[in-house]
């Protein structure tokens, strides 16, 4: 009897991309292969997002071609749009499982005949860095964002079963771990919630243990809330020799009234003294950042602040979303809901400062020596590689395939819209 077949497909976030990762480790322990790009899958499982519209209507599409090039598959369909909308993933062709709650996994794979569920994963395929899932599930009622209503709670994993999967990867080669979640910086809050007497254990705590693994490796934060850097989290920062000067607190707007119309729970003061904190303790950290565009009743002048906030805080990289009206949340009622053509406008007006910013951050590294994590051959240049260094740059340089997944010691040159350039270290 041969092995069934499998086919995996991923929407959204670098925690639907590792909870992926995980189930197809579950599925080739259990006997399951990969199908070939042209062989029909005997089971398709669809791991889906719901973070903005357009996330479902790609999923709803994922599942229909799916079942249109794997005739007689079954697919699962997990994540957060088949917990947001249950009914209609069911409704759609070859859906045999719908799983509104990942914690059903494994239940839901018993019952399917796949057991023991790995605790973690070994392996992070088709990329040179690994994500490691350190927590689920977000408390925050921020105006925009449906997740809450989909990942509710705090759910974090046991810093021992962390640092098993962190070695275990290590030992496997890979050069990167980035620390992921659905709110990072709530690590650890709710082991302690209401829990009198137990030692608190949050995200710095977990990556100064974390950082005591021996070994040629970097630790990456996928993100963190301006709110959470606070002392004891900077000076963990600056005493961690694995950890990347590179953080991602998402600013979202530099205008506080529109700040206050998104409930998030900082000024945007208190948000540029966090990053002039961490620029006083850290080695040149880089900032980059999450904004919003557009969002209801964002006036020109508003706009503006934004623009200068991010001028101020010298981000090194944008993330530019176009305010995108969430149904079920209160921002999509909002009254002066902006014009598209206008969103769109600043959007590009931000991009374009963020192309400025980058430059700046690029110069800045002219010169300065790199650790560039080689990812892949530069397209149309065999002789050359692209990376990232520790300050999540990118970065070109000479090489070839071989260096793919090492580290590779470098120099700053000259600075390009897109990367820096850099020459390699003997």
């Amino acid at each position: 009897m041969s092995e069934p077949t499998c086919r995996l497909l991923t929407l959204g976030c670098k925690v639907n991309q590792y909870e992926t990762q995980l189930v197809k480790e579950a599925l080739q322990g259990n006997g399951y292969r990969e199908a070939e790009e042209d062989e029909p899958a005997d089971l398709c499982v669809v791991n889906t997002c719901t973070v903005t519209s357009t996330g479902d209507s790609k999923s709803r599409q994922v599942i229909r071609q799916l079942a249109r090039q794997n005739p007689g598959t079954r697919t699962l369909v997990m994540g957060c749009y088949a917990t947001r909308d249950p009914d209609a993933v069911a409704a759609l062709p070859s859906v045999f499982e719908v799983v509104t709650d990942k914690r059903e996994l494994p239940d839901v794979f018993e019952r399917m005949g796949v057991v023991n569920m790995p605790v973690g994963i070994s392996h992070f395929d088709g990329r040179k860095r690994a994500y490691v899932k350190v927590q689920d599930g977000c408390i925050l009622k921020c105006t925009y964002c449906i997740i809450p209503e989909v990942r509710p709670g705090l759910q974090s994993r046991s810093p021992e079963d962390i640092e098993d999967e962190v070695r275990r990867l290590i030992d496997n080669g890979y050069k990167e771990i980035v620390l992921a979640g659905i709110h990072v910086g709530h690590y650890g809050v709710d082991t302690t919630r209401g829990k009198s007497g137990k030692t608190p254990f949050r995200l710095w705590h977990l990556f100064r243990r974390l950082d005591r693994i021996p070994g040629n490796w970097r630790m990456r934060l996928s993100s963190v809330e301006a709110a959470e850097i606070n002392d004891d989290f900077i000076s963990a920062a600056a005493d961690c020799e694995h950890l990347c000067p590179q953080f991602h607190p998402a600013l979202q707007s530099g205008s506080d009234t529109v700040l206050r119309r998104m409930r998030r729970r900082y000024y945007v003061d208190r948000f540029l003294e966090k990053v002039a904190q961490m620029r006083e303790r850290l080695d040149r950290p880089a900032f980059t950042t999450d904004v919003i565009v557009g969002f209801p009743g964002e006036s020109e002048a508003e706009f503006q602040q934004t623009l200068e906030v991010c001028r101020r805080a010298a981000f090194m990289k944008i993330h530019v979303f176009p305010f995108s009206p969430r149904k079920g949340t209160p921002a999509a009622d909002f009254p002066e809901q902006v014009h598209p053509n206008i969103r769109k406008e600043r959007c590009g007006r931000l991009s374009e400062l963020e192309r400025e910013l980058a430059m700046d951050y690029y110069r800045s590294q002219e010169g300065s020596e790199l650790e560039v994590l080689v990812e892949r051959v530069s397209a149309g240049s065999p002789d050359t590689v692209r990376g990232t260094d520790r300050r999540y740059v990118p970065v070109e340089l000479p090489g070839t395939i071989d260096d793919v997944g090492t580290f590779v010691a470098a120099r700053g040159k000259a600075s390009h819209r897109e990367y820096l350039e850099a020459s390699r270290v003997t």
